[in-house]
């Protein structure tokens, strides 16, 4: 059975300069975060790889990625553009913020005819929830009751922080039988000793469990979901005012909605794995140390 890795980098910065987080070599012989991530979903059992990059990127993308990589699993790439919008909608003349995550999968349409997971391109998420998340493709119908059948990594708050500032998690709320129930997207999380806490001018105002799961927009997801994406992508796209130029379709949202409206249940499995990111600067070094012991 075919299963895909599909993998969102079309945030990735002109040419890969400046900086660019995703493309910083973390690994001891130049390799990047991706590198990473795939190695770990072949040794799951991915057998093809799915990158979504904006079209300007992609003689540069596969210089420095795409072409090592076909060398190992199947590739193929899907293209997020502002203009790529439905019959009858048009670009906002001052819309320069991209559409969000909801519409980077929609682009893959044509491409994914298989059961997938996604996940973004600067997060390395270990090889535990992949492993999971590949068992629960393999093994998960395809509806339940009606609803779409979904699947989450679950990871423990305490292995996805930062050591050099706040960090934007999706904290998750989960019934007894471990199914997704809510997602709340908690900005400015930090690390204070042995616990998790928000700040707000200085002052903790809530303090979080470090044991609590969050969300790494790592879903496990069928083919048909990507057709309920597009439907909602024009109710969201219909329901923007004028002016608004920066509202984004984002995964988490639509699949919280999916949800409550009865249309989805999403498994959540938990991994024990850390997670490791550069969201700062001074995180590379703490990373490529990670990488190098991982070896």
């Amino acid at each position: 059975m075919k299963t895909t890795l599909v993998i969102m980098a079309a945030g990735i910065g002109s040419r890969f300069g400046g900086g660019i987080k995703q493309l910083e070599p973390v690994g001891p012989n130049g390799e990047i975060i991706m590198d990473y991530s795939i190695k770990d979903a072949i040794a799951a059992g991915f057998n093809k790889v799915v990158f979504i990059i904006r079209k300007d990127l992609e003689k540069d993308f596969k210089e420095i990625i795409g072409n090592r990589i076909e060398k190992l699993i199947e590739v193929d790439y899907a293209f997020q553009e502002l203009d790529d919008l439905p019959e009858g909608f048009e670009k906002p003349e001052k819309r320069v913020k991209p559409w969000g995550t909801g519409q980077a999968i929609l682009v893959c349409k044509n491409i994914v005819k298989e059961p997938f997971i996604v996940i973004n391109a600067d997060d390395y998420y270990g090889k535990e929830a992949f492993i999971k998340l590949h068992d629960f493709l393999l093994n998960a119908p395809v509806t339940v009751e009606g609803r779409l059948n979904c699947g989450m990594a679950g990871f423990i708050l305490g292995n996805t922080l930062s050591e050099n500032g706040a960090v934007t998690r999706g904290v998750c709320a989960v019934d007894r039988d471990g199914m997704l129930t809510d997602v709340f997207e908690t900005k400015g999380i930090e690390k204070e000793g042995d616990k998790a806490v928000v700040r707000k001018d200085g002052a903790v105002v809530k303090e979080i469990p470090t044991d609590s799961h969050v969300s790494m927009n790592m879903w496990a997801l069928m083919p048909a979901f990507i057709d309920v994406l597009e439907t909602g992508f024009k109710e969201f796209l219909t329901g923007l005012s004028e002016d608004d130029v920066t509202s984004e379709y984002l995964l988490p949202t639509i699949i919280d909605k999916l949800i409550k409206t009865g249309r989805a249940q999403v498994k959540m499995m938990e991994t024990g794995d850390k997670w490791y990111g550069i969201t700062y600067k001074e995180d590379k070094e703490y990373v490529a140390k990670a990488f190098r012991e991982m070896q």
